[in-house]
């Protein structure tokens, strides 16, 4: 058996070095890369991507795992070993249905839709968009039909992402969340004490603000050594190994606290991969074992950290003093109030905690509704201004605002969004169990000490890697299932505190 694995863990090593290959060109697009040589890189990587595809499922994988299957009964579940196989068994019985000839047309017109989405956003012209998310769409619709038959097409897109879940289980957790989300933003609306957050608005230089978004990433542990920091028009995080972890940042003129709170998050996801078992470098473990787990990292660091107020009682003088004089004059109370400041707005990435979830489940309904054929390319950016005035109370102006300000459809990221709120919602469960486990976790913070945070999301989630499902590392770190109980609890008594609801 251990021979057999050497041999299967020798061949998914060079699958895991071609999609690493890939993903540093991908970020290289995002980064670096001079608008003209899209079409010469969406070729690329699709070569990449096709090649990786073909080598992960060749006669040799599929024997070897054949082979070794068996042997699950012989090995403690929880093992590497285990887990290395019953993952990828998993992986391969899914991507030996799917065509090299779409894994790289996938890629080639991802490549390209990350341009062309870029292009009409900025020029708010969502017509030169509509041809590749059509494509982009068609193409997702394909993946999910090499997995019939199944109650949903949205269920194997989605289960790509968060393996152990579909839209039936997703679709009620959201269904009982939306009110409460709305009811909750309708009583601080009419009941809340004001915030003003109009002070957030002020100019600083952007250089210091990349700056302090750069410290404030190295206090919370993330390693510029194993790492590095660049601007994107969409920050993202990127894992080429636990030694080159890369994160970007951005600089909204209109709001500080954004480059702020997108470094802190993008520092999570960071942490998580910098963090992993070095024993589970290129055996395709070497990850989230779906996106919903990374963003519990992420969210956790920018909500349950970087908005709280403990976490300001030591940072906000430091932040004055990195920014003096155009920050002297704010008080600890006025800033954590104003950070956590509810109001439905139009864009995502700027939302409070509360209005979040909400756009999120809109985008989970509409991107379901659209897979199903029940929304149409054409007609998304009317069907995204009416639910957004239906959840919100807000309609986009423009489509910048609206349907164009997501990055994710151009890349062919269909069934992702509901991880961006299952993950707060295991954030708030992980920070309530690791409470239990460490009773001076506030007063850590306060004290600007993470270490023993870090420690403690290392051993229940970080160096895990990919060896569970979202439902089985719940079990596992919390102690049971995955619950929106804890999560709508930690908002009504945040913003109880914040507005005084009573």
């Amino acid at each position: 058996m251990q021979d057999k694995i050497a041999q299967l863990k020798e061949h998914i090593a060079r699958v895991s070095d071609l999609r690493r290959a890939a993903a540093v060109l991908n970020w290289d697009q995002e980064v670096q890369m001079p608008p003209g040589g899209v079409q010469a890189r969406a070729a690329q990587i699709g070569t990449l991507r096709g090649l990786a595809h073909q080598l992960f499922t060749s006669d040799e994988v599929g024997a070897l795992l054949n082979d070794l299957k068996p042997c699950l009964d012989q090995l403690d579940y929880d093992s590497d070993e285990a887990s290395l196989i019953r993952v990828l068994a998993r992986e391969y019985d899914k991507a030996v249905r799917v065509p090299p000839a779409w894994v790289e047309e996938n890629a080639r017109v991802t490549s390209l839709g990350r341009q062309a989405w870029a292009q009409a956003k900025a020029r708010n012209d969502f017509s030169t968009f509509e041809p590749l998310l059509e494509r982009i769409v068609a193409l997702q619709r394909e993946w999910a039909d090499f997995f019939a038959p199944y109650d949903n097409p949205y269920d194997p897109l989605l289960d790509r992402c968060e393996p152990g879940l579909d839209s039936a289980q997703v679709g009620a957790l959201f269904a009982g969340l939306r009110p409460q989300l709305a009811a909750l933003v309708e009583q601080i609306t009419r009941q809340g004490r004001p915030v003003d957050d109009s002070f957030l608005e002020r100019p600083l230089p952007p250089d210091r603000q990349v700056a302090f978004g750069r410290m404030l990433a190295a206090r919370l542990g993330y390693d510029y050594r194993r790492g590095r920091l660049d601007l994107s028009a969409h920050p993202f995080t990127t894992s080429f190994a636990p030694d080159d972890v890369r994160i970007t940042t951005l600089v909204d003129p209109h709001n500080f606290f954004r480059c702020v709170k997108s470094s802190i998050h993008e520092a999570g996801h960071a942490l998580h991969a910098q963090n992993l078992d070095p024993a589970l470098y290129r055996t395709s473990l070497d990850w989230g074992a779906g996106m919903a787990i990374g963003e519990s990292q992420s969210r956790f660091y920018e909500n349950i950290i970087g908005r709280s107020r403990a976490f300001w009682k030591r940072l906000l003088p430091v932040m004055q003093a990195f920014f003096a004089p155009q920050l002297d004059d704010l008080e600890l109370e006025a800033f954590y109030r104003a950070i956590n400041k509810v109001q439905p707005s139009l864009i995502r990435v700027k939302a409070d905690e509360v209005t979040y979830g909400l756009h999120i489940i809109l985008r989970f309904e509409l991107e379901n509704d659209l897979v199903n054929g029940r929304v149409s390319v054409s007609d998304l950016p009317k069907e995204w201004n009416a639910r957004m005035e239906a959840y919100l109370g807000v309609v986009p102006p423009t489509d910048s605002e609206g349907v164009l300000q997501d990055i994710h459809w151009s890349q062919g990221s269909i069934g992702y969004f509901p991880d961006y709120l299952l993950g707060s919602i295991f954030a708030v469960q992980l920070w309530d169990a690791m409470q239990k486990d460490l009773p001076d976790a506030t007063a850590e913070i306060e004290a600007g000490r993470f270490e023993g945070i870090l420690r403690w999301l290392r051993d229940k989630v970080m160096r895990h890697g990919r060896k569970f499902t979202l439902p089985e590392l719940a079990a596992r770190a919390v102690g049971g299932p995955l619950s929106a109980e804890p999560f709508m609890a930690y908002l009504r008594a945040k913003m109880d505190d914040i507005y005084g609801l009573g």
